[in-house]
């Protein structure tokens, strides 16, 4: 596996801004992404963790989900004194796109480096929001089949808000869905074992957010690496205190994020968080549905018309915990109550509303630890390596730019141009004596003009028929080279986009076994924000 690096702007704005350590986005942050671990201990040893009570619930949770003696090191280790590096994502099946592998590679990495670097112990710690309720984010991955990407929706339908971790699936139907997945994965050598693998996940699950853990683990386990599902009730039940103060700081939480919101926009930036004024950034569950909370009148209500006094919602975190979650905003907050975090691993787009999170963590009585972008990969498989080359095409530049332009190129090379011109000639002719028909025919019967339009577009069909099945037999002729540009746009850069938001990691362990993920964590990459090329 070779590793190569290229220079990658980031897509969002602000996150370029935040890589570049630009002055107008490093104000929004309390610290630094780099350097800045040594200092951010020294203020986590200032406070007091329910150390004990969250190793307990991380490994009640993680209870019949693969891990090792890296595991046990890794609890008990949380139990004393060791701080970590987290980082979070929503439980998409199968693990979902492959930047939620990426996420927890960096998690793992950073937490190893700073081991090192600090002399104590960095655990990393993968938080799954488990609480999130939009199961059509998550309930599909992309497969590619006669150079088309196709979005394979897994077939059980979820009509209501339910968060993920109350999804039951039916795992006869689950493995239904995974053989579907495996046969447009094609047949390789590690199929069979890969097959078993993903059935015994599925048979050993109840719901969603739970074969998500158990799948990460299962790739992951020798890391030390530990999961969490911010759904777990025995987790509800340790943050009851800290629900009670986002329930009282609700309105002065929201003031201070608008407030920020409106400081980015005056740096420039766009707010990444959709805020109302009356926001209370808390979640109710009621009926088994997910209620976004906000408040006015002196009262909470919901958007299905109940409403709730301060005190009914004290007592719900007070004793129903279970049924309080957070949002964009207070996830975080409470990611910091709970966790003694070294460092945040975030994306492009967590980078963005981070930001506007500042003086929230202040009113909490928190600062923000250090916000570390995550890694980036994009896979170059063998094949598509000499697809490019053959096509004289740059692998950086694929991955940065596409194919579209070269694609074109090549297209109106091999057109047939003369057909074409003569086509278009014909058409301006037809246009033209048509014209003078109706000019003519108006004279006696204007409702004649009618007929006249009617058979002109029929010609013009005709002729941009021809255009077609002409254009048909050249792709035909062409289709081994306008195939290779399909695969390499695909599998580098399919739909426009990163191949890490379409592609998910069991194409390649399918392909490549297991081995595939170990080598990905073995590579040697540096938090530089550089892209990594991986040929495999």
């Amino acid at each position: 596996m070779l590793v190569k690096q290229l220079d990658l702007p980031a897509i969002q704005p602000f996150a370029s801004a935040y890589i570049k350590e630009s002055d107008h986005a490093m104000k929004h942050f309390h610290y630094s992404y780099d350097g800045s671990f040594t200092k951010r201990l020294s203020e986590l040893d200032q406070r007091t963790f329910l150390r004990k009570e969250l190793s307990a619930c991380i490994e009640n949770f993680m209870q019949g989900i693969p891990s090792s003696e890296e595991t046990e090191r890794s609890l008990s280790a949380l139990k004393e004194d060791a701080v970590a590096v987290v980082g979070g994502q929503q439980a998409g099946l199968l693990t979902g796109p492959l930047y939620s592998i990426h996420k927890v590679i960096s998690i793992i990495k950073l937490a190893k480096q700073q081991t090192s670097e600090l002399g104590r112990k960095v655990i990393p710690i993968f938080w799954i929001a488990g609480e999130d309720h939009d199961f059509l984010e998550i309930n599909h991955i992309y497969t590619e089949s006669d150079g088309k990407l196709k979005k394979k929706g897994y077939p059980e339908r979820v009509l209501t808000k339910k968060m993920a971790s109350d999804i039951q699936y039916d795992p006869a139907e689950m493995k239904r869905w995974i053989d579907d997945i495996l046969a447009e994965f094609g047949e390789t050598n590690y199929t069979a074992d890969l097959r078993g693998k993903l059935y015994q996940a599925a048979d050993d699950n109840a719901n969603i957010t739970r074969m998500f853990a158990w799948l990460v683990m299962d790739l992951f386990k020798e890391s030390g690496l530990l999961v969490l599902d911010a759904a777990d009730p025995d987790l509800r039940r340790l943050e009851s205190t800290f629900f009670k103060q986002l329930i009282e700081q609700h309105a002065e939480i929201n003031q201070v994020v608008l407030a920020k919101q409106e400081e980015l926009k005056n740096d420039g930036f766009k707010p990444m968080i959709e805020l109302e004024n009356d926001a209370a950034n808390l979640f109710i569950r009621k009926d088994e549905e997910r209620q976004l909370l906000f408040y006015k009148d002196e009262a909470f209500y919901d958007k299905a018309g109940r409403t709730y006094s301060m005190n009914d919602l004290l007592n719900e975190a007070e004793h129903h915990p279970e049924n309080l979650s957070n949002n964009v905003v207070t996830r975080p907050l409470m990611q910091e109550w709970l966790i003694p975090t070294l460092a945040f691993i975030g994306g492009p787009g967590e980078i963005a509303y981070w930001a506007e999170l500042k003086t929230a963590f202040e009113k909490t009585g928190f600062h923000m630890p250090p916000v570390v972008p995550r890694l980036t990969y994009s896979i170059v498989e063998r094949n598509i390596e000499q697809d490019a080359k053959e096509l004289n095409l740059s692998i950086n530049h694929v991955i940065a730019k596409g194919v579209e332009s070269e694609r074109t190129s090549f297209w109106e090379s091999v057109k047939d141009q003369s057909l074409k011109a003569v086509i278009d000639e014909t058409e301006k002719k037809l246009n033209s004596q048509y014209e003078q028909i109706k000019q003519l025919s108006d004279k006696y019967d204007p409702n004649f003009n009618q007929i006249v339009e009617k058979n002109l577009n029929f010609h013009l069909k005709q002729l941009s028929y021809l255009q077609m099945k002409s254009d048909d037999a050249l792709q035909q002729k062409h289709q081994h080279v306008l195939k290779k540009y399909d695969r390499i746009e695909n599998a580098l850069r399919p739909s426009g986009g990163p191949q890490e938001r379409i592609w998910n990691i069991y194409y390649y362990i399918n392909r490549y076994g297991e081995s595939f993920i170990q080598d990905l964590l073995k590579a040697e990459v540096e938090f530089n924000h550089k892209h990594n090329v991986v040929y495999v």
